[in-house]
């Protein structure tokens, strides 16, 4: 620690802390309008000032230096402050009152009142432009735009997307999409990091336009007057008197602005925001605080909430009568229900039932869909979608390391020295955990492998990339994992104290030469051999993969190999290292951890363990099945047999998101009752006799666990839509119509429960989550909880990992001469898998509209296909008619179809085959035939698709570029030390 005295009072800092966070942690109030804790300096405004023995410097950009004396309030210093908020005013029409912005956190306002100005000495001077409405989602005003660069710095190095900068050398400077688009047809992604860090009104969301204030619902015209008057009265009675007016409109909107913290409802990185609504309209969505994400968000978590209030929503249980659906009463649904579970259960056993809990749903509502099965009805028949894509990485890790999730944080993702990305498309799929990897990349000279079969925007930015042969990860791995130990490049001190297996391991590498990688990946031998080097000479390696390793037939494998690496290169037990399955739904990880498996109890305890056992029936005084029940995989399949006869399912789109989609619908058809609970008619509920109408995120309480193993409350922001409810609830009133007896009052129970019954959750409850605080599982009886995994040893008895060795057996579905194209499939930055939700919200849609199959330009080129042509793909499985976009994105015979559609979804093409650990489907594994159709069409991503936009990189806001106008000299009579960034 350091001592530094704040006007005349010493105060403690840590070494090379910013002056900056010093005086703001001691509540000294020094004005900073650019300056965010999360950006760092940026060093436009000048109006944070001090003096420094002396000297004047800019308190955001000088670290602290022991027994220096700093002086906020001195002359020299509050002059300079002054002026240079005085230039920043110059640049900001000052309205406040008539402002949807004046909600207690505009910047420039609470400087204006901190420095008590009363009168400008530099008039305001309008900008010669437009206001850009032209982003469906915020709108830019340059003449509120006072050019501190705040939103530059968030998408230059937080984001990392590139769009904005700033023309300081224009004689109007102005904040610049791609060098000079509009928003609307630049590569702006619609993330808002620039809306949220904006400290004014220039960057809006256009849902607050016109709703936040009491005033600013008028017509422009009357507006302008309103300003104007207000104007011509600010000489006489100066701002002060002014601001009074505007802070008691602000009061006022605080008894109808409801600010709620909740949890993304997307993707499992756990972004956690507050989202401010008035009434039922959601005016927009504030991150800050989250652990995982800070001020960051992707366009759907920041803007992707339309399904929310959606005119389709569904509130009120239907039943099917004469292959029609009609409303019905609770009772009734409940009751007819509770009757058919009850006859079936009877007539065929509890076996012939089956229970699909969701990812989408609280770690309290899998609880609890699993404690119907087992407790209620007695079967172990129940699964959640995690079967369709982390199942293999979670048995690839028991397998090695013996926890089933992420080693670490997404803040080790940053520490590493290198990250290597494995079928995983992170900036479109995991966003925000891609600005991290982006950023350490861009800024602290991160090293990045990726391999993938398209060039996305991380293969782009990558020091390497590799483009394998599909479903060849494990053989390439393998064989570099060979060629570390053949070469003593492994790391045998880390071996020899932490890992068991070795000998057994290296004889199963026989077969996995570099010669045979080469053969098998198609990836050239040099490369697998830098790749290698790459590994062994960084400190610290993190490997990132997602579902195009897990969804292979042979992906619990792969996700072993990745682990064996990692395990004899030593990347496990330290920050910046591990193994990192990105969990893709927001609550995928916490439907598994609570219990929604078929063959473990939550906390991963299994269902054959009799001491585990005794416990859970000790506490819920029933007598529970001990023999494993059937996943959804073979859900299905029991289905066509006719041994599976009624299905509950939760919140999950299954009969296009399952693989082989026509074989899956048909098999609902065969059920003799179908319980679907959902929060709109899916595609799903066509099959269902009974449909209960459950509650989004919003609408109510409960944790979701993250990717990163963070468990996280949210919070109810609206109150459930119609007769919908939480489905908490609702699955405790079929409990209860079927004599179950539960009464749970609110989730916080369900939780306390959960702890009790599961060591990895015993030092869980709600008052230990309550705000934007988490716990990242095991969490021990006292709270304590584990952000990095392994630091003492790993998950079994005896505190070592275990390498487990894997064969080479080749992917299935295979091209052939009818069947001549690889098919892959994935997700959208946009969408949300199927766009259930993601096509409710109006900007989304605009952006894209449909979904399209990519086609590389030699094949285009081969086949006469333009983007917009109509082709029909052809699988041995099922077809789907769908627009081409041409791209270099893909290479030569692979194909590449979003998930993105209800209409032509992309399952009615894949096979049934499976990884045979885990049963997950082997989606990325299909061979299709393309007949080109003789319609052409517009191209299926309009013009306003940031796909076809220009970002413009630089270092930043690039502040020096400011310094050197002709027009700039620095506040305080010139005597400021200019600090440029390092």
């Amino acid at each position: 620690m350091v001592k530094v005295a704040i006007d005349g009072v010493v105060q403690e800092a840590q070494p090379n802390e910013l002056l900056i966070d010093l005086i703001n942690r001691t509540g000294v109030s020094v004005p900073h309008v650019c300056y965010h804790p999360q950006l760092g300096p940026v060093q436009t405004c000048d109006t944070c000032m001090v003096e420094v023995e002396g000297r004047l410097v800019r308190a955001c950009a000088t670290p602290v230096a022991n027994g220096v004396r700093v002086s906020t309030k001195s002359a020299k210093a509050a002059a300079a402050q002054v002026e240079a908020f005085d230039r920043i005013l110059s640049n900001h029409l000052l309205y406040c009152t008539v402002c949807d912005n004046n909600n207690g956190n505009c910047t420039v306002h609470n400087t204006t009142k901190l420095l008590a100005i009363e009168h400008q000495k530099i008039p305001f001077r309008s900008k010669p432009y437009q206001v850009d409405n032209t982003n469906p989602f915020y709108r830019y005003d340059p003449d509120q735009c006072i050019l501190c660069g705040r939103c530059v710095e968030a998408c230059q190095n937080v984001e990392v997307n590139e769009t904005l900068s700033i023309n300081w050398e224009d004689p109007n400077p102005r904040v610049l999409w791609d060098g000079g688009s509009t928003i609307g047809e630049s590569s702006c992604v619609s993330c808002g990091h620039c809306v949220t860090v904006c400290p004014c009104n220039a960057l809006m969301e256009k849902t607050m336009l016109g709703h936040a204030g009491f005033l600013t619902s008028l017509k422009k015209s009357a507006l302008s007057g309103m300003i104007e008057i207000v104007k011509g009265v600010e000489p006489e009675t100066g701002y002060g008197s002014i601001l009074q007016v505007s802070e008691a409109e602000e009061a006022m909107r605080k008894h109808r602005i409801r600010k709620t913290k909740t949890v993304c409802t997307y993707c499992g990185v756990g972004c956690s925001f507050d989202v401010w609504t008035k009434d039922r309209h959601i005016l927009k969505v504030a991150p800050e605080h989250g652990p995982a994400n800070g001020i960051s968000t992707c366009v759907k978590g920041k803007f992707g909430w339309g399904h929310i209030n959606s005119e389709d929503r569904l509130t009120t249980p239907l039943i099917r009568e004469g292959g029609k659906f009609r409303q019905a009463s609770w009772d009734e649904a409940l009751g007819l229900v509770a009757r058919r579970l009850s006859e079936i259960k009877a007539n065929d056993g509890p076996d012939a039932l089956a229970f699909i809990s969701s990812s989408k749903c609280t770690n309290e509502e899998s609880y609890l869909m699993q404690k119907l099965a087992r407790a209620v009805i007695g079967t172990n028949n129940v699964d959640n979608c995690s079967r369709y894509c982390q199942s293999p990485a979670t048995a690839g890790l028991f397998r090695t390391v013996g926890y089933g999730g992420d080693s670490g944080s997404i803040s080790d993702m940053e520490k590493a020295d290198l990250v290597l990305i494995i079928g995983s498309n992170t900036a479109e799929s995991h966003p925000v955990i891609a600005t991290r990897v982006k950023s350490s990349h861009k800024l602290d000279g991160q090293k990045l492998i990726v391999s993938d079969l398209r060039e996305h925007e991380m293969a782009r930015r990558a020091d390497l990339f590799l483009h394998p042969n599909p479903g060849t990860d494990l053989f390439w791995l393998s064989a570099i994992s060979r060629y570390l130990l053949d070469n003593n490049l492994a790391n045998p001190k880390f071996l020899d104290q932490w890992v068991h297996g070795l000998t057994e391991y290296r004889k199963s590498l026989e077969p996995f030469t570099m010669e045979a990688a080469v053969r098998v990946s198609g990836v050239p031998g040099d490369t697998l051999k830098t790749v290698a080097r790459m590994i062994s000479e960084a400190k610290a390696v993190c490997v990132l993969w997602a579902m195009g390793v897990t969804q292979h037939s042979q992906g619990s494998d792969t996700s072993t190999a990745i682990s064996n690496l990692l395990l004899i290169t030593g990347n496990y037990m330290r920050p910046g290292t591990g193994s990192y399955p990105l969990r893709g739904h927001n609550n995928v990880q916490g439907a598994s951890d609570h219990g929604a498996m078929p063959n473990m109890l939550p906390g991963y305890q299994s269902v054959d363990d009799p001491e585990v056992r005794q416990r859970f029936e000790t506490c819920w005084k029933v007598k529970l099945p001990s023999t494993k029940g059937l996943d959804n995989h073979q859900m299905v399949e029991a289905i066509h047999e006719g041994k599976l006869k009624a299905m509950y399912l939760m919140g999950e789109e299954m009969s296009i998101v399952d693989s082989n989609a026509n074989y899956v619908a048909d098999a609902f058809t065969k059920l003799d009752f179908f319980v679907v609970q959902d929060i709109f008619f899916s595609n799903t509920c066509r099959y269902a006799d009974v449909v209960l109408p459950g509650a989004p995120s919003l609408e109510k309480e409960g944790t979701f666990t993250s990717t990163e193993r963070r468990i996280q409350r949210l919070y109810e922001v609206l109150e459930p839509l119609g007769d919908c409810r939480p489905d908490w609830r609702v699955t405790q009133d079929v409990a209860n119509h079927l004599g179950a007896g539960w009464n749970y009052q609110h989730p916080s129970e369900i939780m306390d429960e959960i702890a009790s019954l599961t060591p990895m959750f015993a030092g869980v409850n709600y008052e230990r989550l309550a705000g934007y605080k988490s716990l990242q599982w095991p969490v021990a009886a006292d709270g304590t909880d584990e952000p990095l995994h392994y630091t003492k040893g790993f998950a079994f008895p005896d505190g070592k990992a275990r390498l487990f060795a894997v064969s080479w057996v080749g992917p299935t579905d295979q091209p052939n001469s009818e069947f001549d194209l690889h098919l892959n499939n994935g997700r959208l930055l946009e969408h949300f898998h199927e766009g259930n939700l993601t096509y409710r919200t109006e900007g989304i849609r605009e952006k894209t509209p449909d979904v399209f199959v990519e086609v590389s330009p030699e094949l285009a080129e081969e086949r006469g296909i333009q983007s917009g042509t109509w082709v029909q793909l052809v699988s041995r499985y099922g077809q789907v008619r769908v627009r081409a976009l041409v791209t270099d994105r893909v290479q030569g015979r692979e194909l590449y179809m979003p998930m993105n559609s209800v209409e032509s979804p992309v399952n009615r093409l894949t096979s049934s085959h499976t990884d045979p650990v885990t049963n997950t489907p082997a989606y990325k594994e299909a061979s299709v035939h393309l007949n080109v159709l003789p319609e052409v069409g517009e191209s299926p991503l309009p013009r306003i698709n940031p796909r076809f936009g220009h970002p413009t990189p630089q270092n930043g806001v690039e502040v020096e570029r400011k310094w050197k106008r002709p027009d700039y000299t620095p506040p305080g009579n010139g005597l400021v030390q200019l600090q440029t960034k390092k």
